[in-house]
């Protein structure tokens, strides 16, 4: 089974807005709140199982953290739980918004 990819975030940007991906963001609420990439989904622990079970699994699946260190595993995680095109922003969200500041 493939893992995962790491993308930068200009190929991410590329793909969101290609369209027809689902964009997870794994940081905190309150931080998601605060500021998010545009039609991202907030995940955290209460919340995966419900959203593993809804989602399209066959749609390209982008993650994202903080700083692009704890979304490495999620994507892992969502491979393995059948997602078949996943990706990792390296640099996460702070890298992303550097480049593509939120509205």
């Amino acid at each position: 089974m493939d893992d995962f990819r790491e993308i930068d975030v200009s190929e991410a940007n590329a793909l969101i807005q290609r369209g027809g991906v689902t964009l997870v963001d794994i940081r905190d609420p309150g931080s998601y709140a605060e500021a998010h990439i545009p039609d991202a989904v907030s995940v955290d622990q209460q919340s995966v199982q419900e959203f593993i079970q809804r989602a399209d699994k066959q749609k390209p699946l982008i993650c994202y953290c903080y700083h692009g260190i704890s979304s490495q595993s999620a994507a892992q995680f969502f491979k393995e739980n059948g997602f078949s095109e996943v990706y990792s922003i390296t640099g996460g969200f702070e890298e992303y918004r550097k480049h593509y500041p939120p509205a």
